[in-house]
């Protein structure tokens, strides 16, 4: 029983790795020397025996071409200086022994009477042989053989003499060590496995390992006691993130199930739509607007990732507020006009001015519009009112819907956060759009609250921003008008999606302008060479050359510079416009790619044509 204990425990253990360890390494290092040791030796003799043989053999040619076997066994009896060699021959090209040296005392010493294939062998585990031909003017001219001893097993004698002292001498310091180890290291560590065990049967996270040393061990006891600790802090947290995270992809099948219905049932309609031009109208409104509500769910996404990640950057300027206001209603406008809502909007009359990008404060407001239109019955009431409150405005949006239980206010801002789950809740959304509202208003340097009176009793949004000077007055910009119309590009679409390429083509030839499809990067720049387009819509990631490098190539061109490169790609990280850029595009687009995005990209390229054959011929 007390062997049985001893096996068991820590000490033992703790010996028992310290000296195994350590003779295992000795015995696997000491093996590998040997084995090193022993290619190593015998290279070196081959290469010394090859070469003595190639002197020998380039200092007989002329001896064999003589027929004067003396002088080549006098050019092996200067082999007697080298006492390893035992035997020696030089044969002629017809492989006939010309000339042949052996040492005295040396019995053991044989010379065959005809060559055999060219390289080493070892012949008694006493003796090493090599057989090396002479080539001069790409003849050969002799072959010469050279017997050396080899003394491989004298070698690995003493090897093993020398690491078998060196395995006890190691063997007895790790006893010394580990008797050491024992009492610094043993009881600290049977201490915290106890206390370890007793948090695994209990699930008591104030269990604490008692300290005893101020040394790395005591440090590892701090740590094992915060870890406790913390892992009791988070213990409900990961539970809560866990049922969040399963409320968060049932919803998020929900919502990516809902627009998807009835795109496929429009695809049905126009399948049967015959003559009836109506029904082939209303089935593309219907799959354009629940396209949007795709784009807008991955946008929402993508916006989550960038700022938790802290990539989501402003491109701020001076704005009208009434301007950002009307941007948000019109993104929300078709939720509010579906579910027959009446909207009341109420502005300053006097113009209010804020440093904010465009974009992402029009998202804010979109998302409070759209909160509101879905958390409303239909023929609600939703208001959007602007104040002033000192130097900053306040813009509420307030509306008469369903309301927030008390519960759920205080987390109202919370990634993934959602109200009641009932399956009733057909627009419940993702939970990621208030959590955006409110990241995106501290990064124009404002704040956002909400508030309810309850369920059944509406809400109220507020958002507060700092106001700003108004601009000063510029002249306006010159424009291109009309230049996608009147000219007609010669536009190349790469890309290995063939529904999206042929369907883009498509557009663009309703519009008047050639077109050149072609499904991978190495056809495309192919393609390029010969069509010499003036625009290029490029995927990124295709078989044989990805976008990026198929960009890098066109640039390198002489007349491709001038060509308009466009990147329509799924990947939209602020990384991946970077690349882009670095590659030589002009424009980096996400899909899905909007119709309405190709006039500007058609005049900005018309205008970079018109730049280039504005230059002399010789640029």
């Amino acid at each position: 029983m007390i062997l049985k204990r001893l096996k068991q425990s820590v000490r033992f253990k703790l010996l028992t790795l310290m000296l195994s360890t350590t003779l295992v390494a000795l015995l696997v290092a000491g093996a590998a020397l040997m084995v090193y040791d022993s290619i190593n030796y015998r290279e070196r003799i081959v290469a010394d025996l090859t070469t003595q043989a190639e002197i020998l053999g380039r200092s007989s040619v002329p001896a064999l071409a003589f027929d004067d076997p003396r002088a080549a066994r006098e050019n092996l009896d200067l082999l007697k200086v080298r006492p390893s060699i035992v035997a020696a021959a030089v044969y002629d090209d017809k492989g006939r022994l010309f000339a042949r040296y052996v040492r005295e005392r040396a019995p053991e010493a044989t010379v065959p009477d005809s060559p055999a294939q060219a390289g080493s062998r070892v012949l008694d585990g006493k003796h090493i042989a090599i057989f090396h031909k002479i080539v001069e003017n790409n003849r050969e001219q002799a072959t010469v053989y050279i017997q050396g001893r080899y003394e491989l097993t004298g070698r690995r004698l003493d090897y093993l003499g020398i690491l078998a002292s060196v395995t006890v001498l190691s063997m007895l310091a790790a006893l010394i060590m580990s008797a050491w180890l024992q009492r610094a290291i043993t009881i600290p560590i049977a201490d915290i496995a106890d206390t370890a065990h007793q948090v695994m049967d209990t699930r008591d996270f104030s269990l604490r390992v008692r300290k005893t040393t101020e040394d790395e061990i005591g440090y590892l006891v701090d740590a094992f006691n915060n870890m406790l600790a913390e892992i009791g802090r988070r213990a409900e947290a990961l539970l809560n993130a866990d049922r969040m995270k399963d409320q968060f992809l049932a919803m998020l099948a929900h919502e990516l199930r809902n627009p998807l219905a009835p795109i496929s049932n429009a695809l049905h309609l126009l399948e049967a739509a015959g003559n009836r031009p109506d029904v082939a109208s209303n089935a593309r409104a219907m799959m354009a607007r629940q396209l949007k509500q795709l784009v807008r769910l991955v946008d929402d996404l993508l916006d989550v990732s960038r700022i938790t990640t802290g990539k989501l950057v402003l491109h701020k300027e001076t704005l009208e507020l009434r301007k950002v206001i009307d941007n948000a209603v019109e993104i929300a406008r078709p939720v509010i006009e579906s579910r027959g809502h009446h909207l009341k909007i109420e502005v300053l009359r006097k113009p209010v001015y804020l440093d904010a990008d465009e974009t992402r404060l029009s998202q804010v407001f979109s998302n409070l519009l759209n909160n509101a239109a879905k958390y409303t019955d239909s023929g609600g009431r939703i208001e959007v009112r602007a104040t002033m409150r000192g130097g900053d405005v306040e813009v509420a949006v307030i509306d008469n819907g369903m309301g927030i239980s008390p519960d759920v206010l205080p987390n109202l801002f919370n990634m993934f956060t959602q109200g009641s789950t009932s399956i009733e809740r057909t627009q419940a959304g993702l939970g990621v759009g208030l959590a955006l509202a409110q990241h995106l208003t501290k990064m124009h340097g404002g704040v956002i609250h909400g508030y309810s009176a309850g369920l059944g009793q509406g809400s109220r949004f507020t958002v507060r921003l700092p106001v700003t000077r108004a601009p000063a007055a510029v002249p306006d910009a010159p424009q291109l008008a009309g230049a996608a119309g009147r000219a007609r590009n010669r536009i190349l679409v790469v890309d290995d999606n063939q529904d999206f390429a042929t369907s883009l083509a498509m557009i663009l030839r309703d519009m008047g302008h050639e077109v050149r499809v072609e499904h991978d990067g190495l056809a495309g720049l192919r393609a390029a060479e010969s069509f010499q387009p003036s625009l290029a819509f490029l995927d990124i990631g295709m078989p044989g050359l990805d976008g990026y490098e198929l960009a890098r190539r066109l640039r390198a061109g002489g007349w491709n510079r001038w060509t308009m490169l466009v990147a329509v790609t799924g990947w939209g990280q602020d990384t991946d416009r970077t690349r882009a850029r670095e590659a030589g595009f002009d424009y980096h687009i996400v899909k899905p790619l909007d119709p309405s995005q190709l006039p500007a990209i058609l005049n900005a390229a018309v205008h970079k044509k018109d730049m280039r054959d504005a230059l002399p011929d010789q640029v």
